[in-house]
């Protein structure tokens, strides 16, 4: 049967042969004809306008912060996959590339891995056997991104001069030294770039990727460490960093007077973070003609610093400007104790986030200390724990006082804008609902004149108030809305922990499940699962594999 198929197609081919018909021909002046590119509707955007409409496409483009790549990342998308697509989208034509360019050489991120499903699929790909091994030749993708990122920008200047925000994930970055030396040497606009520790520290293992960092004038953050004392007292001589915007002192052994005279240099200095600074004091606020003035910042941060005490923070902030552009404070572990609180609020009058961390051995002296009175503060991070775990039977606990006084300044009105508050009190949320207001009585009427009871006085917006008992659970959320005229009662409406308002942290077996499981505390800020008789698969319980579950798995 084959060898007469083969005879029949060979006849075929024949008898075509000898019957060629003529190509047909097309008029240049056909009006049938008709182009089949249709016009762009993109063609009137100018490049501003076409650059904000990608932006859409890659949204971590407009990332201006100067956080780390691990604090930075966005929240329900993959910024490798986003970067990819804006890449695909500057092959459209010459004006999308321009506008694509731009966006995509400003903000580089080279991150571990792919947040998405895309990442099993590579792995997959990259363990596939060939004819080196048997588990395929492994390499490292980010170090492999961060290897062609440094020929292409090396290779065209014009794209080197466009990148201000270099990203790195940390163990790229901790093992890739020289490459990233190679990269900085051409990047002269850079203003962020992640940096490993050995740099931080002052390790002579980082002395060239030193070198080439120096010739970047236009860094907005630097950050010093333990061994780096040297580094950080050349910061007022030579003046490179003329514009640094953040600054960060962790574990440094010096006095607060090189301290004042590196900050005093830095006039761009908006964030200030210290950490660990023994050696610092109230002469660190005070200004005189040898010691000269703290500039102005916007975000200040003391962790670990018990010699700073209240009365030099508000002479800091009495000063002219100082206390007007102060908006975020964080205290933790300081020499500032909790009752001085009502004393920075009042210096600072511009103040929208407060956050204070302490433990505490004795009660709040509520009697001598004014309410806490802000018209400005909208964040209250309230974290106050004993010192000492255990206490006497039947004495009320340090901390204890500390939440009522909270409490009494909230409900006395004189926190207006408050809208979030974090506390370690789960008896908080009972403190803050006032006591029900009497109803009107039957025999009432507003014909007579008669005048209902004044609403009580404690009046405050609605407040989302967190709170747990120790700092390692998880925040609980619960919503206090006050007494109105139209709910005289008030309302306290406890959602839940704070990973189950969405079922995105929920593995995908327990999404839309509510109705086939019992969620249950145990007691250290988890849940356990309690299966259902009729149940038998449950997520992490395990169970045989049969054959098409191997099947599917190998896909």
């Amino acid at each position: 049967m084959r060898l007469l198929k083969h005879l029949r197609s060979r006849s075929r081919l024949n008898n075509n042969e000898g019957s060629t018909k003529p190509p047909v021909r097309i008029e240049s002046d056909d009006t049938t004809w008709k182009s089949w590119k249709k016009p762009d509707p993109t063609a009137p955007f100018t490049t501003e306008l076409l650059q904000e409409l990608l932006t859409y496409v890659c949204p971590h483009t407009k990332d201006d912060s100067l956080l780390t790549c691990d604090a930075s990342m966005s929240d329900g998308g993959c910024m490798l996959c986003d970067m990819k697509d804006l890449a695909q989208c500057a092959l459209v034509n010459s004006q999308w590339a321009e506008a694509a360019s731009n966006l995509l050489y400003h903000n580089i991120r080279i991150d571990a891995v792919h947040y998405c499903h895309r990442e099993e699929e590579l792995a997959m790909r990259r363990r596939r056997p060939s004819f080196i091994g048997r588990h395929g030749d492994y390499k490292d993708p980010p170090q492999k991104r961060l290897q062609l990122f440094c020929r292409t920008v090396r290779e065209n200047r014009a794209l080197a001069s466009r990148v201000q925000y270099l990203k790195i994930s940390y163990m790229t970055r901790e093992g890739s030294m020289s490459d990233l030396a190679r990269i900085i040497s051409v990047l002269r606009n850079l203003r962020f770039v992640d940096l490993p520790d050995a740099l931080y520290g002052g390790d002579s293992s980082a002395d060239i990727l030193k070198e080439e960092i120096q010739r970047c004038t236009e860094l907005r953050q630097m950050k010093y460490m333990s061994g780096a004392e040297g580094n950080f007292e050349s910061l007022a001589h030579l003046g490179q960093w003329k514009n640094l915007e953040a600054l960060e002192l962790s574990h440094l052994a010096v006095e607060s007077s090189t301290v004042v005279q590196v900050l005093a240099s830095l006039g761009s200095l908006q964030h200030l973070k210290m950490e660990d600074l023994q050696l610092l004091d109230d002469t660190f606020f005070t200004t005189s003609l040898s010691n000269p003035s703290l500039p102005p910042v916007t975000n200040m941060a003391l962790q670990d610093i018990p010699n700073i005490t209240v009365a030099g923070l508000v002479e800091y902030l009495s000063q002219t400007h100082a206390g007007e552009s102060l908006a975020t404070l964080s205290l933790r572990n300081t020499g500032i104790l909790p009752a001085g609180v009502p004393q920075i609020l009042s210096a600072a009058p511009r103040l929208f986030k407060l956050q204070i961390m302490e433990s505490v051995s004795r009660v709040h002296p509520s009697a001598k200390t004014p309410t806490l009175a802000s018209r400005s503060l909208r964040i209250l991070h309230y974290e106050i724990s004993n010192t000492n775990s255990s206490s006497p039977q039947g004495l009320q606990k340090p901390a204890d006082s500390y939440y009522t006084y909270l409490s009494n300044s909230i409900l006395s009105g004189s926190l207006p804008s408050l809208s979030d508050l974090y506390a370690l009190s789960p008896t908080l949320p009972t403190l803050l609902l006032p006591a029900p207001q009497p109803a009107l009585t039957s025999g009432t009427s507003t014909r007579t004149g008669a005048v209902p009871p004044p609403l009580a006085l404690n009046r405050f917006p609605p407040l989302n108030l967190y709170t747990k008992s120790v700092s390692e659970m998880e925040w609980q959320l619960t919503i206090i809305v006050p007494p109105t005229v139209a709910d005289r009662r008030g309302s306290v409406i406890t959602v839940g922990p704070e990973s189950l308002l969405t079922e995105s942290p929920l593995s995908p077996g327990w999404r839309n499940k509510g109705r086939e499981s019992v969620m249950v505390g145990n007691g250290f800020g988890g849940f356990l699962a309690v299966p259902s008789p009729n149940d038998s698969a449950i997520p992490g319980s395990p169970r045989r594999k049969k054959k098409q579950d191997l099947d599917s798995w190998m896909g």
